[in-house]
This record gives C-alpha cells, sequence and structure tokens, in this order.
C-alpha cells in the first residue's frame, strides 16, 4: 500500500487547527485573574458550575469580608502542617444555600429554647434534652452530656436529608451553637476518633 503525501498533509492540518481553535485551553480571566475555560465570561465574585452558591439567610446581616490571616503568614516553601492533614476527618463540613439557612434558623430555634434553662442556672442534661425535644427533636435526635458543673453539651441530629447537624454548649454566660452536614468519613453528626 502506497501511502500519499495528501494524507500526510490532512492530518497535520486537522492537528494545527486543533491547536489552533485551543479546545480545552484556559486564559486569565481580566476582571479576577482567576481562569475560565476559553470563550466563557466568568464576572469576578461569582460562583461557576459545581461551586455552592451563599446569599444571606433571613434575618443575617452581612458580614464584612475578611482576609485569612493564617494564609498569607505562612512562609512560601513552609513544610505542610501534617496535624491539620491528619485530622482532616473530624473537620465538619460547612453548610451552603438553603441548606445554610435552614441550620442558621435551627440554631436560633435551639439557642431560645435554652434560654430560660440558662437564665436559671439550670445545667441539666435531662432538662436540655426535655427542652430540645419540646421543640420538635425526637428522643433519637438528641444527645446531651454534662460538661463541667454549669455547662451542658448537646448534638442534635436536625435533619437527614441532605444531613443536618447541630453542636453546641450552654453555660453561665450564653448558649453557643454551630449548624454543619456531618463529617467527611462517615455521614453522622458525632465527631469520628481514630483515623490516620
Amino acid at each position: 500500500m502506497k501511502r500519499t503525501r495528501t494524507g500526510a498533509g490532512m492530518l497535520t492540518a486537522v492537528a494545527v487547527v486543533v491547536l489552533v481553535a485551543g479546545c480545552g485551553s484556559e486564559r486569565a480571566d481580566e476582571a479576577g485573574g482567576g481562569s475560565t475555560p476559553s470563550g466563557t465570561a466568568t464576572p469576578s465574585g461569582t460562583a461557576t458550575p459545581g461551586e455552592p452558591v451563599d446569599f444571606l439567610c433571613p434575618g443575617e446581616d452581612p458580614a464584612p469580608e475578611v482576609s485569612s490571616p493564617a494564609s498569607a503568614s505562612v512562609p512560601a516553601g513552609a513544610p505542610a502542617d501534617h496535624y491539620a492533614e491528619n485530622h482532616g476527618f473530624q473537620v465538619p463540613f460547612p453548610l451552603h444555600g438553603q441548606d445554610r439557612c435552614d441550620g442558621l434558623a435551627a440554631v436560633s430555634r435551639i439557642e431560645r429554647a435554652l434560654e430560660p434553662l440558662r437564665k436559671r442556672g439550670d445545667f441539666s442534661p435531662a432538662h436540655t434534652r426535655k427542652a430540645l425535644m419540646g421543640i420538635g427533636y425526637g428522643p433519637g435526635a438528641v444527645e446531651t452530656h454534662q460538661g463541667g458543673e454549669t455547662a451542658v453539651g448537646f448534638l442534635i441530629y436536625a435533619g437527614v436529608s441532605p444531613l443536618l447537624c447541630v453542636e453546641g454548649t450552654m453555660n453561665r454566660a450564653h448558649t453557643e451553637a454551630d449548624a454543619f452536614a456531618g463529617y467527611p468519613d462517615h455521614a453522622s453528626c458525632d465527631r469520628p476518633s481514630g483515623g490516620h
């Protein structure tokens, strides 16, 4: 079989067209300096497909943007933080979008329900559990534990799909709670132990 120059020339031409077209190439976004696929424009500060979108929830005040001093203070070429790397499985997933708003609403309801106990100085795990069940959480959804003489801790399985967890403490000074979406190594609200 004899190969012609036209066939080889055609393959070369196709390769050149693909390279010139920039299939899959990226360019710097003029507005934000980030990379975007060629031919698309992403305004600075907006989410791209696949990124979680957050917005102000009802009753939430806009917080000023604060740059992270920790990332700025790490010198270039510094060794990796192996403690953080090895304990990352204990860092809970944050909530985003409507799930974040649902979490903030749950935290607010919980703090309001526990405020009368806090004001009375009642830090009984049994009374805390009863107050949380009184706002609609079932017996299997509420865990409480003594956190010292004048403190009680709690963990609430506030939602199943998606997973919504609320963990916090109540003491003489205040009630503090945070909502999150479980942990990386298991679909549960309880903090995993062990690891690597």
